[in-house]
């Protein structure tokens, strides 16, 4: 038996766009940064001395779910499925928000809350990019096939 199965001819499979793969960097990027954050959370919650445990422990179990949405976007979008532009531009929206709210801090967060902003954008740009939309196989409104 062969180890392939359903062999498909190159000329039929369409290259990855560069800002398609961009964009899932960046939501890979997000993800990677909301697991590292959850995970430490919670070792400071279980370790250290936190003014409330249960709220830290709860804080980093949020975020190492939370980290799942773009994580899952990012494959999605590497696989080129069409499924995978959702939750990507909502955790780009989501991100602006947090971004806003550190930027508002006087303290070491102001750069952590420009760096996210510009990840958003520059994600939220490259998913509604034209390029990005046809490697995925969307389409807009009076262009769906009868």
């Amino acid at each position: 038996m062969s180890s392939e199965q359903n062999p498909v001819a190159p000329e039929t499979v369409d290259p990855r766009p560069r800002r398609l793969t961009y964009a899932a960097l960046l939501a890979a990027l997000e993800g990677l940064a909301l697991v590292a954050g959850g995970v430490w959370m919670l070792v400071e919650g279980l370790t250290g001395e936190p003014d409330d445990r249960q709220s830290a422990v709860t804080g980093g179990v949020t975020l190492v779910v939370l980290a799942l949405l773009p994580l899952l976007a990012a494959r999605g979008l590497l696989g080129q499925r069409s499924w995978s532009r959702g939750p990507a531009v909502i955790t780009q929206i989501m991100a602006l928000p947090v971004a806003y709210n550190l930027l508002q801090a006087d303290s070491i967060a102001i750069p952590a809350g420009i760096a996210l902003a510009v990840v958003a954008i520059a994600a939220l740009v490259l998913l509604v990019n034209g390029e990005t939309t046809r490697a995925l196989g969307i389409r807009g409104p009076g262009n769906a096939e009868k």
